[in-house]
C-alpha cells in the first residue's frame, strides 16, 4: 500500500507501507514519490528501507550517468526486487536525469521501522553516503518489543491458519532467528502446542532461547523431521533449495519419515531469506498453486513442500498483518519521529546520521496506549524519584537499559 500524507500544508510526507507488495511496485513508487509540481517529499516514513534505497540508488545512478553516460542495467542482478529498482531508475533517468538528486536535496529526513532498513541506514552512515538524517524507530522499545514480539506472536499463526488451516499441535516447528520477531513467533508456536526448535548465530540470543526451554540446534540437524520452518533472521539465504529438497525427500511417500507436506514461510525480511528463485527456476520442480500465496513444489521423487506468500512476509501475504493496536504503537513512534525531524529541520540537531528516538518520547507512546488497556500507573513521590535519580515524570530508565 502506498500513501502520500500531508501532515502540514508546508510539509510533504511520503509514507511507504508493506501491505501486499508485489515485485512490480517500482513504477508505482516513483509515481507516488512525485507531487503534481514534479517535486518530491520533505519527509519519508519508511518500512523496510525500500524508498530510502530507491532514492539513494537513483541519486548514485544519476551521478554516474552524468559522468559516464551509463544507465543502470537491470540484468546485472538476479534479485527480482533490486531488478525492479534498477529498471525504475533507468526509466526515470531517461525521462528526467536529475529527478532523484532534486528529491534527495529536498528531503529533511526519514524515519525507519524495520531491523533490516535500519541496518542499511547505519551502513550508509558509516560509509558517508547517507543523504539525509534518519531516525531509527525500530529500536524504540514501544516498537521493537510490541510490533516485533507481540505483533508477530499474533499474525504469524493468523497467516499460517488462513493459508493452510493446518493444526500445529504436535508438529515440529523450526524458527530461524531468536531476535524480537523470532521470540514472538516461538512463543506463539509453543502456545499452539508445537515442538519448537530454534536456530541462531548469536550466542546471547541462543542462550536466551535455551533458558526459555527451546532446543537450539542447526537447521541441518532438524530439517529431516521439520513440519514447519519460519525464517525470522533479517538475513539472506537462510533456507535454500537444497534444504527444501531434503525436507521433501524425507517426507516423500515411502520415505524415512511419516509422509506429509512440510511448510516453509518467512516473517523476517524480504523473499531472499528463502530461495524462492531457486525453486521457480528449476524445470525439474513442479509448481502447483493451490490458491493465491500458497504454492506446492513437487520433486520428481514425489516429495513436496508448501511455500507461503512467495517467500515474502507471510503475515502480510496470507493475512492482514499485525493487529491495529500493536501497529498504533509503531505508528505513534513514526509520528513522533516525523515531528522531531520537522521541528528541527533548521536547528542542526540532526546531521546525515542515524538517531534513536529520545527516551521521553518512547515513554510517551506507551503512556498514550495505557488507557485503552485500563492500566493505571503508580506515581513516584519526589523522595522516591530523588532516591533513584530520575524525574518523577520520566524518563525512568537510562538509554542503556535493556527492557
Amino acid at each position: 500500500m502506498l500513501l502520500r500524507l500531508l501532515l502540514r500544508p508546508d510539509l510533504r510526507t511520503f509514507l511507504l507501507g508493506k501491505a501486499r507488495h508485489s515485485r512490480n511496485t517500482g513504477s508505482a513508487r516513483i509515481g507516488h514519490l512525485t507531487w503534481s509540481d514534479n517535486e518530491g517529499p520533505d519527509l519519508i516514513v519508511d518500512d523496510g528501507g525500500d524508498m530510502t534505497l530507491l532514492i539513494h540508488e537513483g541519486f548514485r545512478a544519476e551521478k554516474e550517468y552524468a559522468s559516464t553516460g551509463k544507465l543502470p542495467d537491470p540484468d546485472s542482478t538476479t534479485n527480482a526486487e533490486f531488478k525492479c529498482v534498477l529498471q525504475t531508475i533507468r526509466s526515470s533517468i531517461q525521462r528526467d536525469p536529475t529527478r532523484f538528486q532534486r528529491i534527495a536535496n529536498r528531503v529533511i529526513g526519514v524515519s525507519e521501522e524495520t531491523t533490516t532498513g535500519v541496518q542499511r541506514l547505519v551502513r550508509m552512515a558509516q560509509e558517508g553516503t547517507l543523504l539525509f538524517p534518519a531516525i531509527n524507530v525500530n529500536d524504540s522499545v514501544t516498537k521493537s518489543k510490541f510490533d516485533n514480539i507481540y505483533g508477530c506472536r499474533h499474525s504469524l499463526l493468523d497467516g499460517i491458519a488462513r493459508a493452510t488451516d493446518v493444526m500445529l499441535a504436535g508438529k515440529v516447528c523450526v524458527v530461524c532467528g531468536f531476535g524480537d520477531v523470532g521470540k514472538g513467533c516461538a512463543e506463539a508456536l509453543r502456545g499452539a502446542g508445537a515442538r519448537v526448535f530454534i536456530t541462531e548465530v548469536d550466542p546471547i540470543c541462543a542462550l536466551q532461547a535455551c533458558m526459555q526451554g527451546y532446543t537450539v540446534t542447526t537447521l541441518e540437524d532438524v530439517i529431516d523431521i521439520a513440519d514447519l520452518i519460519v525464517t525470522a533472521t533479517g538475513n539472506r539465504d537462510v533456507v535454500m533449495k537444497h534444504h527444501m529438497e531434503r525436507m521433501a525427500y524425507a517426507r516423500r511417500p515411502g520415505g524415512e519419515q511419516p509422509p506429509s507436506v512440510p511448510i516453509v514461510c518467512n516473517i523476517g525480511h524480504f523473499d531472499n531469506e528463502i530461495d524462492w528463485s531457486g525453486l521457480v527456476s528449476d524445470p525439474n520442480i513442479q509448481r502447483v498453486t493451490i490458491k493465491p500465496q500458497v504454492d506446492r513444489f513437487v520433486w520428481p521423487h514425489g516429495g513436496s513442500v508448501i511455500v507461503l506468500a512467495e517467500a515474502r512476509l507471510v503475515n502480510l501475504g496470507c493475512a492482514t498483518g499485525h493487529p491495529s493496536f500493536v501497529m498504533s504503537c509503531s505508528f505513534a513512534n513514526q509520528t513522533m519521529a516525523q515531528i522531531e525531524l520537522a521541528t528541527n529541520r533548521d536547528t542542526g540537531k540532526y546531521q546525515n546520521s542515524v538517531y534513536v528516538l529520545p527516551k521521553h518520547l518512547d515513554e510517551k507512546v506507551a503512556r498514550l496506549h495505557l488507557a485503552k488497556l485500563g492500566a493505571k500507573l503508580t506515581e513516584l513521590t519526589p523522595e522516591q524519584a530523588s532516591y533513584i535519580g530520575v524525574n518523577s515524570e520520566g524518563p525512568y530508565k537510562s538509554a542503556a537499559y535493556r527492557y
